[in-house]
């Protein structure tokens, strides 16, 4: 599982074998999905191609993005911590189910044979690019469930789907937002602007208990993650402030025209 060109003796991990036009394009890549991620999800449809263009195989660029976007995350939550005033409680309840699911996905990304993640992540990357082209009418829909939400923590109903959730970011992780989001509006009271806060640290749970094994018992291309993380990071910040004001019709235009671009071409190879 090494990237194209590499043997066991010379990963092609550390930042100076990685040539500056693919660094910029890697640190580009990590802050545009800070950004998305922190606005909407599915961030990993641009960082995760990216690391398949630099070489690496996909369950490298998997763990790889997984642990580059982690910072990101954090940094997406702390940009919203004035949403997140009031839902300590949340926030905990939640957090268990994210955090196992997590624990669960990586597990399966790390024991399941690499044939199975090459067959399914292309299916899963068209189903993200669907759920981010249907969003708008989605939340439109939710928008009319969102009088009988409940006040408290959602029940039973979002501690399962939370945790399935979990189960997929910790696996492969595109479009996790999207799907909490559309969980969070379904079966919790309050604004999207709240929702969204807590998505973002509920899927930091996820990104950061997945992570950990990755390091543990995975291979990562730290020099791709170390880029990542920064430009996740600035992104994160940016997708709180700035890119609130983007026009998300062109923001989901690009996720989707990159996640059938790299889903036909895992298809065909």
């Amino acid at each position: 599982m090494m990237p194209q060109g590499c043997d066991k003796s010379q990963a092609c991990d550390s930042i100076g074998r990685i040539t500056p036009l693919t660094a910029l394009g890697i640190l580009a890549a990590g802050t545009a999905a800070g950004g998305i991620n922190t606005i909407v999800g599915s961030g990993s449809l641009i960082t995760f191609p990216t690391l398949l263009a630099a070489g690496y195989s996909p369950i490298v660029a998997n763990v790889t993005n997984t642990l580059g976007l982690v910072p990101g995350s954090i940094s997406g939550a702390v940009g919203y911590r004035q949403e997140l005033v009031g839902q300590r409680e949340r926030i905990k309840f939640l957090g268990v189910p994210s955090t196992l699911g997590g624990i669960t996905g990586a597990v399966l990304l790390l024991t399941l044979p690499g044939s199975v993640f090459d067959s399914v992540v292309p299916i899963l990357i068209l189903v993200a690019c669907v759920l981010v082209a249907v969003q708008p009418r989605l939340r439109q829909w939710l928008a009319a469930r969102r009088a009988g939400a409940e006040a408290g923590h959602g029940g039973p109903g979002l501690v399962v789907t939370v945790f399935l959730t979990g189960v997929y970011g910790g696996y492969f992780g595109a479009a996790q937002g999207v799907i909490l989001m559309a969980l969070l509006s379904i079966f919790l009271a309050g604004d999207l602007q709240r929702h969204n806060a807590l998505k973002n640290v509920l899927a930091a749970f996820v990104n950061g208990v997945a992570a950990v094994l990755f390091i543990l018992f995975a291979h990562i291309a730290w020099g791709a993650a170390a880029l990542l993380a920064v430009g996740s990071v600035v992104g994160g910040q940016l997708g709180a402030t700035v890119g609130r004001r983007l026009p998300p019709e062109i923001l989901r235009a690009v996720i989707i025209v990159v996640g059938l671009i790299v889903a036909v071409k895992l298809l065909v190879t």
